[in-house]
């Protein structure tokens, strides 16, 4: 019993650690959009049963980042316009009401709180020289967005905004390996947003962060000018 029990801990370890790689492959942009996932070769490559990449490909399914199809298998789900376009128009009505609402009612240890998370955020390297991005930049940029959004009072709100951040997180891992969104000046524009936070300044803050977030959209958008294959074909 003791053996069986520790054989199938040992196998979930694998599967947690394919899932793991494979979810950061297809964030950092290795695994493209609608690229092919065969068992076969997975299990090769991982030196793990078929079963277990069947196991790790359906957990992703159900975090939206792969599509499982009769008789095609598994790929990497694409991009959506419609989807892209309708969600970044809905973050930018909320983040920035949301961010409004910040400005006008956090108190001074919510701007406390948005010196050192701005403070971390610009201590870490975003876009590499090879053009990838350190993935613990994105966990830190994450929480930058989320504490300029904490200070607004107003739970609901903020659960609404962070619900939409997080249904974007893909498209936002993608804007660099995907949409070859590199020569932004990233650093700059969360120092203004920053600035325009801190000054209390709503009209400026808001403005600035509408503007962060389309420009993300829009380089992926731009991605699928280039490329119709990264198109979602449903």
């Amino acid at each position: 019993m003791a053996g069986e029990k520790a054989s199938g801990s040992g196998k979930t370890t694998r599967g947690e650690a394919v899932h793991a790689r494979l979810r950061e492959e297809i964030y950092a942009g290795v695994l493209r959009p609608g690229a092919r996932l065969r068992l076969v070769e997975l299990s090769q490559r991982f030196a793990v049963s078929q079963s277990v990449i069947r196991e790790a490909l359906t957990r992703l399914c159900g975090q939206g980042l792969v599509r499982a199809t009769p008789q095609r298998g598994f790929r990497v789900v694409t991009i959506s316009p419609e989807d892209l376009t309708e969600l970044t128009e809905a973050r930018v009505e909320i983040e920035t009401l949301v961010l409004r609402r910040a400005v006008e009612r956090g108190d001074l240890r919510w701007e406390a709180e948005v010196v050192a998370a701005h403070h971390h955020l610009a201590g870490v390297t975003g876009v590499r020289p090879d053009g990838t991005v350190d993935p613990e930049w994105f966990a830190v940029h994450e929480h930058f967005h989320r504490t300029l959004l904490q200070g607004c009072g107003n739970a609901r709100l903020l659960a609404t905004a962070l619900s939409l951040r997080e249904a974007a997180t893909l498209y936002r891992r993608w804007s660099v390996p995907v949409g070859q969104d590199t020569g932004r000046d990233v650093l700059g524009e969360h120092q203004r947003l920053t600035d325009a936070v801190l000054a209390r300044d709503a009209d400026t803050a808001t403005a600035l962060l509408a503007a962060h977030l389309t420009r993300t959209a829009q380089a992926l958008l731009t991605a699928i000018d280039r490329d119709p294959g990264a198109l979602d074909p449903a």
